[in-house]
C-alpha cells in the first residue's frame, strides 16, 4: 500500500513538470521571435479579422483594454481564387463569404504553407443551404485555391497576433469576410446580381462594423 501510494504521490508531482517542459512547434516561436520587437505590446488582444475580396485586403483589427475595436492594420492578400460571390461546393474553387470564427484548434503551425488557421466554412448557415467544402484557410504563401495566402512574412504577424490572443484567453477570432465595400450606392448597383439575395444578408454585418467598429455579433455560426 504504501509503495503504491508513493508511485501515485510521484505520478501527480511529476505530471505537471512533464507538461512545463512541452515546447511549441519551432514555427511558431520563430515567428515571435520574428514579430515581438514590432507587436509584443499586442499580445494576447483579442482579435477580428475583415476580408474585402475586390481588393484583396486583409483588415486585422483589435480591441484594447477599454473595450473599444480599431483597425489595426491592412495587408494585401497575395492569393486568392474564384470570383466575388459565396463558395457553395467542395471544389469550386471560390474563396468563401461570410461570418467565420477561429477556433484555438483550428491553428496549424506545421502547414505546408508556412502556418495557417481554418477560418471555421461551412458555417451553420452554409449548412443549411447544403454548401460543401472544408478547411479554407488563412495561411502563407502566395498562391491559393478556394484560401487567403498572405505570403510568409504577413502571415507570421497575423498567425502570431491571433495565436497570442488564444493564449491569453480568447475562445474564439471572428472572420468576416465580404465581396466588396457595401455602401448603398454599390449595393444598388448589384440589385440585378444573381447573389444580390445573400449579400443582402450579410449586408447588416458591414453596415454594423461600419457604425459601431467592431465584429458583428452573428448569428450564422
Amino acid at each position: 500500500m504504501r509503495i503504491s501510494l508513493y508511485i501515485t504521490s510521484i505520478f501527480f508531482l511529476t505530471v505537471p513538470v512533464l507538461m512545463s517542459c512541452e515546447t511549441e512547434p519551432p514555427r511558431v516561436t520563430q515567428a515571435r521571435k520574428n514579430t515581438e520587437n514590432e507587436l509584443k505590446e499586442h499580445f494576447g488582444k483579442p482579435v477580428f479579422l475583415r476580408i474585402i475580396k475586390e481588393e484583396y485586403i486583409l483588415e486585422l483589427w483589435l480591441q484594447e483594454k477599454n473595450g473599444c475595436w480599431h483597425c489595426f492594420r491592412e495587408y494585401d492578400i497575395a492569393g486568392m481564387s474564384g470570383e466575388l460571390g459565396p463558395k457553395t461546393m467542395e471544389g469550386d474553387e471560390q474563396a468563401p463569404e461570410g461570418f467565420y470564427r477561429v477556433q484555438s484548434s483550428g491553428m496549424n503551425p506545421y502547414s505546408n504553407y508556412h502556418l495557417s488557421f481554418n477560418i471555421g466554412y461551412p458555417n451553420k448557415y452554409d449548412r443549411e443551404l447544403g454548401r460543401t467544402g472544408s478547411l479554407i484557410m488563412v495561411h502563407g504563401s502566395d498562391v491559393s485555391i478556394g484560401c487567403f495566402a498572405m505570403t510568409d512574412e504577413k502571415i507570421e504577424e497575423i498567425y502570431t497576433l491571433v495565436n497570442e490572443a488564444f493564449r491569453a484567453g480568447v475562445r474564439e477570432v471572428p472572420v468576416q469576410v465580404y465581396p466588396f465595400r457595401m455602401t448603398p450606392q454599390r449595393m444598388q448597383r448589384e440589385k440585378d446580381n444573381k447573389h444580390i439575395e445573400f449579400w443582402q444578408h450579410i449586408l447588416p454585418g458591414w453596415q454594423y462594423t461600419e457604425k459601431h467598429h467592431a465584429p458583428y455579433p452573428d448569428s450564422d455560426f
